[in-house]
């Protein structure tokens, strides 16, 4: 069965999000840097921004725990921007040829509410999509089967099986092969444009 709908995930996929590419401008030492993103700002950490709290209401335990790296924990937020360098290669070309052929396009992404419409003004190419569902606004967060079936709605209910959803992180595919979608875990742009053409939506 080929899918006739594209849902992607978006940093990983389509945007090159990185926290060490703004904390190995912010600390001179390599070694401090990774061992602030392993023992500070953590993904466990931030992966309550994508839940949908705060950036201010998640640093302030954090900063009085380390509060001498107050200023290092701030800028997570006041420097998002500096986490990211363009599009993954090629990806948004695929965006442009998928939105070309009016494949109906669509986002879902661990991402913070506060942020969203900064990424958007960024990336000319979130433009093309119908809807992104942004875990941060409601308080939901991949691999949550929730998540995915709140997306569903927003895609107008279709079967899952109409649906090729793209992620870089094997724990939500794994999630969407469960809930019946077509699935792609991606590893660049060439596989995946590949994959589009296999689907008949390229």
């Amino acid at each position: 069965m080929t899918a006739r709908i594209a849902l992607f995930d978006l940093g990983g996929v389509l945007l090159d999000w990185s926290p060490a590419r703004l904390y190995s401008q912010i600390f001179s030492n390599a070694a401090e840097a990774d061992r602030f993103l392993a023992e500070v700002c953590t993904m466990e950490w931030h992966l309550e921004h994508d839940r949908g709290v705060s950036f201010a209401d998640n640093a302030a335990p954090l900063i009085a725990r380390y509060p001498q790296y107050e200023s290092q924990i701030r800028a997570w937020h006041s420097r998002w921007a500096d986490m990211f360098d363009g599009y993954i290669t090629g990806t948004d070309r695929l965006i442009e040829m998928l939105f070309g052929r009016e494949v109906p396009l669509y986002g879902l992404s661990n991402m913070p509410g506060e942020v969203w419409p900064q990424v958007l003004d960024m990336f000319p190419a979130l433009r093309r999509f119908r809807e992104v569902v942004v875990s941060g606004q409601i308080g939901l967060v991949k691999p949550d089967p929730a998540i995915f079936h709140y997306a569903r709605t927003r895609m107008g209910d279709p079967d899952p099986r109409d649906v090729l959803f793209i992620d870089d992180a094997p724990r939500n595919i794994a999630m969407a092969d469960a809930l019946g979608y077509q699935t792609h875990l991606f590893t660049g742009a060439a596989r995946l444009e590949s994959e589009l053409i296999r689907q008949g939506l390229l």
